[in-house]
């Protein structure tokens, strides 16, 4: 409605919205169909009533992709995040600061740079800088740690990186490398104990011998 009514701003009333009354026969235009076409789901009782993401049937999106791990039942709720989620920062956008400013989250997100302090943030290396600041993030790369303190400036992570494990392989084939450095075995002490052994044994008796002993004593 206008602040002021005069004969400029005066308009008729609405008129009002008589319901459509269908199925009703051929001359009143909403007959025989009633305005739905020919079969088909649309002409269905509660088809415009749909569930919002069903698709008609067919296999929906939501279940089509696949799904992070963990468990997602009424049950197990609430879940933590399966990620880590970081808003980055590169070291081109710290150039807008002064030389010699303390860069911290706060006074990021007073400049624009990041939404809210509620989500830790990871200063990243793409872009130069060139001006000596003291920058204090969660999360550092190693490329933005090495241009910061390459310009003079500082580094100071709130929170230290998680070491990642590593996993133990086993060794399935043998080095070759390794068969051929290692060592042959030291023979010399069985080669000389052998002959010593050999040495006690005593010979065996000459069976042609004795004949001729017999015969020189007859």
């Amino acid at each position: 409605m206008p602040e002021e009514l005069n004969l400029s701003n005066l308009t008729p009333a609405s008129p009002s919205k008589r319901r459509k009354r269908v199925g009703r026969g051929l001359g009143s235009g909403k007959g025989r169909y009633s305005g739905r076409g020919i079969k088909g789901q649309k002409a269905r009782a509660g088809s415009h009533k749909m569930r919002a993401g069903f698709e008609g049937g067919q296999m929906p999106i939501y279940m089509r992709l696949g799904k992070l791990r963990g468990p997602y039942s009424k049950d197990a709720m609430p879940m933590g995040p399966h990620r880590t989620q970081t808003v980055p920062v590169n070291v081109r956008d710290l150039d807008r600061f002064d030389d010699g400013a303390e860069v911290t989250p706060e006074l990021l997100a007073e400049v624009g740079l990041i939404r809210n302090t509620r989500i830790d943030v990871k200063i990243l290396g793409q872009g130069d800088l060139k001006k000596k600041l003291s920058v204090t993030a969660h999360f550092f790369s190693a490329t933005a740690r090495e241009k910061i303190e390459a310009a003079g400036g500082s580094a100071t992570a709130l929170k230290e990186p998680k070491a990642k494990k590593q996993r133990k392989r086993r060794a399935t084939v043998a080095d070759p490398a390794a068969t051929e450095e290692s060592p042959e075995p030291d023979t010399s002490a069985e080669s000389d104990s052998e002959p010593k052994a050999e040495a006690d044994v005593e010979p065996p008796a000459d069976a042609d011998s004795e004949p001729q002993a017999e015969d020189s004593a007859e």
